[in-house]
């Protein structure tokens, strides 16, 4: 397996934006990532798009030949591949051209994701998203995404594994973070107060306890070209990326707030990485709703140290755990397809040190999880520098 390294990211602002079409957000996050990446369209071999329901969204299916098309890619014939896994597509991509170019298949892929979810009544949105659970023994019912969450948390506090503050701390370090980037959906900081006596979405999690619908795009150019590496600004490695995948259905799974799939890859990840969870200087965690942020520090670190961790504020950027230095999906934005690449996004930021107010000095390994409904799909990615 060759070496691969992303040299190039671009994103569009996340948020309801109703002035810019599908179309629109996913040629601006790709030009923007090619001109990074200092290369031209005929470098590039292959186009991996991640989407997760344009279908449903705004009445648009076979994504990957639209991107081409926008992107000024299809007279060169490339292959151009739409990956959907939930809202793990953006992660999923990732990993699939990641072995692509890896593999010697190609060397230079873009890599992008996008979503356009404002375009319809939340309540049409929300729906949508419920896609990613399983339709014949959860929505059917009326389940969704977050009145899974709201059991799971219900659970947690009933056997005493938690306390309704602990997992209300998880959006005041996303909202802090997301304050101090400019391509957030949300800009304004909160306090814990705040997420408490906030309307309920479902008891007991409140609005600030759940991500927003957004619309947005990311792309990232990935490449084991050397030449095109060592012109390249700052190259990031990827150093290991693993996809796992568990029961679709809560019910059939050992526990409901056992995440076995991001255990499973997030394990992979970094044995592959050959590093320990020590080592890792910053995590970007699939913040969907708090409660699922802070399942994930249980899965990584133990139930005491994740507690540790979270009362003592320690995953603040500058702290010893920085956690979401992007804002996370809860501040930054969750347009499904694009989630996964923008956590790269941020990633590489961070190790290129040009992440700004919320750089996190001396990052050298990043760990990306991005997971797909409640937790059915798990992809673990570490980057890092050398």
């Amino acid at each position: 397996m060759r070496d691969v390294y992303i040299i190039g990211v671009g994103t569009t602002k996340f948020g309801e934006l109703w002035d810019k079409s599908l179309r629109d957000l996913a040629t601006e996050a790709g030009l923007k990532a090619i001109t990074d990446a200092g290369i031209y369209s005929e470098d590039v071999n292959a186009l991996y798009g991640a989407n997760t329901s344009a279908g449903q969204f705004i009445d648009q299916e076979h994504i990957a030949s639209l991107i081409a098309d926008a992107a000024g890619l299809s007279e060169l014939g490339i292959p151009s591949i739409r990956i959907e896994a939930g809202s793990a597509s953006g992660g999923a991509a990732l990993h699939e051209a990641y072995l692509a170019v890896a593999s010697g298949k190609y060397d230079t892929v873009v890599v992008g994701g996008v979503e356009k979810m404002t375009d319809v009544p939340p309540e049409e949105a929300n729906k949508i998203v419920g896609g990613s659970l399983d339709a014949e023994w959860e929505t059917f019912f009326g389940v969704t995404e977050a009145s899974l969450a709201a059991m799971i948390a219900k659970r947690l506090e009933y056997e005493g594994k938690m306390k309704r503050e602990d997992y209300a701390h998880i959006p005041v370090v996303s909202h802090k973070h997301g304050s101090m980037n400019e391509t957030s959906h949300f800009r304004n900081s909160i306090k814990l107060e705040d997420v408490l006596k906030a309307s309920y979405v479902a008891q007991p999690l409140t609005i600030f306890d759940c991500a927003p619908l957004s619309d947005g795009a990311s792309a990232i150019v990935i490449s084991s070209n050397r030449q095109l590496i060592n012109s390249s600004e700052n190259p990031v490695k990827i150093v290991s990326s693993e996809i796992s995948t568990d029961y679709l259905s809560l019910h059939d799974r050992t526990s409901i707030y056992s995440l076995n799939a991001f255990k499973r890859s997030s394990k992979k990840a970094l044995e592959s990485a050959k590093i320990s969870k020590e080592k890792v200087d910053i995590l970007e965690l699939h913040d969907s709703y708090s409660i699922i942020g802070l399942l994930q520090l249980m899965e990584l670190y133990g139930e005491k140290e994740a507690m540790n961790l979270v009362r003592n504020e320690e995953l603040y950027w500058d702290k010893s755990r920085p956690t979401n230095t992007s804002g996370g999906l809860k501040a930054h934005g969750n347009p499904l397809g694009a989630t996964g690449i923008y956590q790269a996004v941020e990633a590489t930021l961070q190790l290129r040190g040009k992440a700004g107010q919320r750089q996190v000095k001396g990052a050298k390994y990043v760990l990306l999880h991005n997971m797909g409904g409640i937790g059915a799909t798990s992809v673990s990615t570490v980057l890092g520098v050398e």
